[in-house]
Order: C-alpha cells, then structure tokens, then sequence
C-alpha cells in the first residue's frame, strides 16, 4: 500500500514538471558540450543532420518531447538535440559584421571588436546593450550586434 501511494505522489509530482516545461517554450539554451548532433527526429534512430562543435551556442528551445528539445540555430535550422546537452546558461554569437565592444553600456572606451561568430556568456541587458564576455574578454556589446539576445 505504501509503494502504491508513493508511486501515484511521483506521478502527481511529475506531471505538473512535464506539462511546465512544454508551456515554457519557446526559451534560450545553449550547447554544453562539442561535438552535439542535431537529428531530423526526436530519437538516436534519425539520421543526422548537423553536427555543432561549438560548446556554448545559443539555441532557440521551441519544443521539448521527452528527454529531446527541437530547437532551432543561428542560422534558421532547426532539428532535435538531447536535453542533456543543452542548459539553461544564457549565451550569444556576434552576427552581421564586426561588433565593438564598449567599456560601459551605451559607449565608453572601445575595449574589444568582436568578430562575426564569436561566442560568449551573455549578461545583464539595458538600453539596447548587453554585457558580453568572450572567453574573458568582458565588455558592453549592441543587443542587435548578437543573436541569443531578448525574448526567444
């Protein structure tokens, strides 16, 4: 009887876990390891269809289905990764052209210039700039200078 009441409590406590992470998407991940494959399909039966070897890359978290998240790149692709690969730690890449990174929010002393495709730890954002560090390299970079940055 004991067994039985504390296996119907792990389904009520599991249930409403389940059905929070479905309705908190879409949200911002990012790979916590390399090389990470992305399948057309949420199971390691579907065919590969990238492979990332950039540990720390922000994704797009658009649907969770069991232990796999779709989610979707930089670049618009979209495909499934195992939760377990991705947390929850806000990260960003420099898109467009070189992005210069500034001593405070909004101008400041040039401190950095950031390349397209440089990936870093995304901190607090104001006014149209976020705090960005790139492998150490900390300073204020233009919220439209990045992709990870703002709602999902």
């Amino acid at each position: 009887m004991r067994r039985a009441i504390l296996s119907l409590l792990a389904l009520a406590l599991a249930a409403p876990a389940l059905a929070q992470s479905a309705a908190e998407t879409p949200y911002w991940a990012s790979l916590t390891a390399d090389p990470v494959n992305m399948r057309v399909g949420p199971a390691r039966d579907y065919g590969i269809a990238w492979v990332y070897q950039r540990k720390l890359l922000p994704l797009k978290v658009l649907r969770v289905h069991e232990g796999w998240r779709l989610v979707e790149d930089p670049d618009g692709a979209r495909g499934w990764v195992l939760a377990r690969f991705l947390s929850r730690k806000r990260t960003a890449i420099v898109v467009g052209g070189i992005a210069e990174m500034r001593e405070t929010a909004g101008g400041g002393r040039l401190m950095w210039r950031a390349e397209p495709g440089v990936v870093g730890k995304l901190g607090q954002c104001e006014a149209g700039w976020c705090r960005f560090d790139a492998g150490g390299h900390k300073a204020w970079i233009p919220a439209q200078a990045i992709w990870g940055e703002g709602e999902p």
